[in-house]
């Protein structure tokens, strides 16, 4: 997750001396999934080296200068952001989501991210929409339309077989990493069925995952 480099940097950023010591980290998904497991590796080492939390603003500076891209974890409502990754700041505020649930994974090898890589899909007119505060079903489309809009631009993991067995199971729409292999269905809360996780795994998801996300009524 990290390299030996990395962590070098950071600890002379943070204690202006000469590194020492060991760091272990242990994660539950795949480095180069696409599910943030690097942004959560820095601020874990850089919380440690700093013994406190610095400013969001901080951190983000300190993950982009050490990857060139980061997730907005440092941030206390993440998921109700629109967020800059290479940039690392902040572009709009979201109103609370509605309470989804979501089982996901990993489709294929991960892959590091390259700070250089700016060719994304436009969904400029999916963020507007956001920021209106979508029900769950309105939702899903958007979070499936950036998905395949992503895929059609970059290639990677193909959400369409993963919505269309959503659309079997009940799901609401597809989530998926813009850069990695994960892979995941949005559900209303307590509607995930038995046959979903197999379904899942028959399409080649492996490390599945189940949470809950937002919180809107």
């Amino acid at each position: 997750m990290l390299t030996r480099g990395q962590l070098a940097r950071l600890w002379r950023t943070l204690r202006m001396d000469s590194p020492r010591g060991r760091l272990h980290l242990r994660a539950g998904m795949p480095p180069g999934g696409g599910a943030g497991a690097s942004t959560a590796a820095l601020l874990a080492a850089l919380r440690c080296l700093a013994g406190t939390r610095l400013p969001p603003e901080d951190e983000a500076a300190l993950c982009l200068a050490l990857e060139g891209a980061s997730d907005p974890l440092m941030h206390p409502a993440p998921g109700r952001l629109i967020w800059a990754p290479r940039a690392g700041r902040v572009l709009a505020d979201l109103p609370p989501l509605p309470e989804l649930e979501v089982l996901g994974g990993f489709s294929g090898p991960g892959r590091r991210t390259d700070a250089a890589d700016t060719r994304f899909a436009d969904i400029a007119d999916l963020a507007a929409e956001m920021r209106q505060g979508p029900g769950r079903a309105r939702l899903g489309a958007l979070a499936s339309e950036s998905a395949q809009r992503n895929h059609a631009l970059r290639g990677g993991p193909d959400p369409a077989p993963v919505l269309a067995a959503g659309q079997k199971l009940g799901a609401l729409g597809v989530v998926a990493a813009h850069t990695g292999a994960a892979l995941g269905l949005i559900f209303a809360p307590g509607t995930v069925p038995q046959a979903a996780g197999p379904a899942l795994r028959a399409l080649g998801l492996s490390r599945l995952v189940r949470f809950r996300t937002g919180g809107r009524a």
